[in-house]
């Protein structure tokens, strides 16, 4: 018999950096608007794209394809704001 695999990620929570409910089913101009907040992501698109990427990652086999498409376009967004925030 296998044994049961312990998933560190579930317990993963942040006090300084949570989005609001609901917002990854949002469209993607939303999702990457709320993520570049200094409120959710108090050091800037970085921060929002991690987040958006650990979202992704947690989500795994659970995510459509439509909904997994729109946060990678969402991502796109934070890194080109941040492009521009660099330059």
């Amino acid at each position: 018999m296998a044994a049961k695999k312990e998933r560190w990620v579930h317990k993963v929570q942040t006090v300084s950096t949570f989005p609001p409910a609901g917002l990854f089913t949002r469209d993607a101009e939303t999702i990457a608007k709320v993520m570049a907040r200094k409120k959710v992501s108090p050091k800037g698109p970085g921060s929002g794209l991690r987040m958006i990427q650990f979202f992704i990652n947690r989500a795994g086999k659970n995510l459509s394809p439509e909904r997994k498409k729109e946060l990678e376009k969402a991502k796109q967004i934070l890194q080109e704001k941040l492009r521009k925030q660099r330059k």
